[in-house]
């Protein structure tokens, strides 16, 4: 695993290794001195071409606590405004001597360019790419869930080596511009958890009866019908959507009725049942205040533990054995 580009691309040993060191490394995170030295002389580029803050400010922290040096770099402001190309930048990037690129990138596709045609010598991360893939977000969403989760369905057990076969996990909302959703399914699949996308059909993708996951429509008829373990709300998109949110749906009033998260149906949850949302959230859309700040959603902890995630990420693709056998730090 040279690059981290897609959540399809990861075998179950590499997502349970990616999970199992992003634990020691939120170990690390509880010390008086939480720096390590693994990185020390590196280069770790944040190159974003979108907006962001809790990715790029979660990498920037990952890469320091390893000791990495980090360059951040956005387009505003950049020759890219001047029409600069992708190629272009990545050749000053490798004549700088980039170790690692963390790239965001509004078309999606972008890091698999950037990784494979050959004009950097780095490891390249992809944070986020149109509405393709965002698999640092699923793995910290995966993270999250075996943090709460594993053992209540029989899954591998606690601990290093953990999966989470039995889970079931709800993913409701803007489905069709959600790069999270798409990497969360691809991921959670593997590790052998349960996924089922409800989303008006106006916001289900073409083609999406190939995903490895079940699809509904309703979310009163999910949540009695399959009693999730997880539920996690998507935001709204509405600067992805041509033409308005009012090509998708009627009203924000009558999405919010259907398929928002409100007090009613946070009190149908099971007990054990946690709530998630990868954020920014749109609270009185697709997620009400109360659920948003409820003791059962982990949306907070689930910004904390990216940043254990990307450490872990950063550290097997620069300076790790990326076997299952490999050396942990």
């Amino acid at each position: 695993m040279k690059h981290l580009l897609s959540t399809a691309d990861l075998s179950k040993d590499e997502a349970v290794l990616l999970l199992d060191t992003a634990a020691q490394m939120a170990a690390t995170q509880s010390r008086e001195i939480k720096k390590l030295p693994t990185l020390r002389g590196r280069t770790v580029v944040n190159l974003f071409f979108e907006d962001s803050t809790r990715t790029r400010i979660s990498f920037e922290a990952a890469a320091k606590r390893l000791s990495a040096d980090v360059i951040n770099f956005s387009a505003k402001g950049s020759s890219v405004s001047k029409g600069e190309s992708l190629k272009d930048t990545a050749l000053t990037l490798h004549a700088m001597g980039a170790d690692a690129v963390v790239v965001r990138h509004w078309a999606s596709g972008a890091p698999y360019q950037l990784a494979h045609a050959g004009w950097l010598d780095a490891a390249v991360l992809n944070a986020g790419d149109g509405t393709h893939m965002h698999p640092t977000q699923a793995l910290l969403d995966a993270f999250t869930i075996r943090r709460h989760l594993v053992g209540l369905r029989g899954g591998a057990g606690e601990g290093v080596g953990a999966d989470l076969a039995g889970l079931k996990v709800a993913i409701v909302g803007d489905v069709l511009h959600s790069r999270v959703a798409r990497a969360n399914v691809a991921l959670l699949h593997t590790l052998g958890a349960e996924v089922t996308l409800v989303a008006p059909p106006t916001l289900v993708p073409v083609g999406v009866e190939a995903w490895p996951c079940r699809v509904s429509y309703s979310l009163d008829e999910t949540l009695d019908a399959v009693r999730p373990d997880a539920v996690m709300m998507l935001r709204v998109q509405r600067e992805r959507m041509s033409g308005g949110a009012g090509a998708f749906f009627p009203s924000p009033h009558e999405y919010t009725r259907y398929y928002g998260l409100d007090a009613r149906r946070l009190a149908r949850l099971a007990d054990h049942t946690i709530v998630m949302h990868p954020g920014p959230m749109n609270r009185g859309l697709e997620i009400s205040a109360e659920a948003a700040d409820s003791d059962r959603a982990v949306i907070v902890e689930q910004v904390a533990n990216g940043v254990a995630v990307r450490m872990a990420a950063l550290y097997l693709l620069m300076a790790g054995d990326t076997s299952a056998e490999g050396n942990h730090p």
